[in-house]
């Protein structure tokens, strides 16, 4: 393979990822780079379980908690981003170790990604006011006239990803298929790269869940809630849904227990977990799995035989 031009470490929640690029950061002089979705907010440290001060000081961080609550941030602009820093790192001669658990970011650095300009914000507000009052059977027959070629990658039943396709169609008059023919290139070639998969058995996985959320409480995830929650923001944004959010938003209204409310986190940390495994299993088939122990040691001898 060649010197890594990059070391990339996905992996499911609480599945250790962050221990491991820390660990290896210091064994190689490496460069952390943020590629989770959730942990590129500011106002939500302690509920995305993002780098502490102190880790952060061991070795150098790169893109978490750059982007206000407020901001919908897209994949799209994480590839800019993460283009800049990567430019900065290797002019640094360090080894950029991008490490996180959202799928579509690594896909769009490794594959590309439509270069679909920003959506206007009424035009995403009156889509999305359609599908909750409509659902999703009518727009996704609209879909089906106004972007076939789309509509058929979808199951009929995906919200998001409808609503994104028409949002796209009204905002700029041309479908996401086309707007896919121009796309942003690859950051980084695959073949070039080193990476792992952290696959954690399901059992531990699911403890390291519940032994976590309870670490963040006790490190004040509830209040750094309740400041999100003063800011007022519009529920739809992406930070007003990390795991957890939602649900310590409830039990502070009065509208639920704290019992409750940690029960519906834990389920849909699992679910979303499940999700993740289901997802890199589907689209990035070349990943090799193992645990977080073998992949240092994998990782660690991909640098020795470079």
């Amino acid at each position: 393979m060649g010197q890594p031009v990059a070391i990339l470490i996905a992996g499911p929640t609480a599945s250790g990822k962050s221990a491991l690029a820390l660990a290896l950061a210091e064994k190689i002089g490496g460069t952390i780079v943020n590629a989770d979705s959730m942990q590129v907010y500011r106002d939500l440290r302690i509920i995305t379980a993002r780098p502490s001060p102190a880790d952060e000081a061991r070795v150098p961080h790169r893109l978490y908690g750059h982007v206000d609550a407020a901001v919908n941030y897209s994949t799209g602009q994480w590839l800019r981003d993460v283009g800049a820093v990567l430019g900065e790192i290797a002019g640094q001669g360090r080894v950029p170790i991008l490490v996180g658990g959202t799928g579509l970011y690594f896909k769009a650095l490794t594959s590309g990604l439509a270069a679909v300009p920003p959506i206007p914000a009424e035009i995403r507000a009156q889509v999305r006011g359609r599908m909750q009052d409509e659902g999703a059977a009518p727009l996704y027959a609209e879909l089906l006239q106004r972007d076939p070629a789309t509509a058929y990658r979808l199951m009929p039943n995906d919200r998001s990803r409808i609503s994104r396709a028409l949002e796209v169609i009204e905002a700029t008059g041309r479908s996401l298929a086309e707007w896919h023919k121009e796309g942003m290139p690859p950051l980084i070639d695959p073949t070039r790269a080193a990476k792992v998969f952290l696959n954690v058995e399901r059992k531990e996985l699911v403890s390291r869940m519940a032994m976590r959320l309870g670490a963040m409480l006790q490190s004040g995830a509830l209040e750094e809630v309740k400041r999100l929650a003063a800011r007022k923001l519009d529920p739809a944004l992406p930070a007003m849904k990390a795991l957890g959010v939602p649900w310590l938003i409830r039990y502070l209204k009065g509208e639920m227990t704290m019992e409750e409310a940690v029960a519906g986190t834990l389920m849909d940390t699992r679910r979303y977990a499940k999700r993740q495994l289901t997802w890199f299993r589907n689209q990035m088939k070349d990943w090799p799995w193992m645990s977080a122990d073998s992949a240092l040691e994998t990782l660690e001898a991909s640098l020795r035989k470079a």
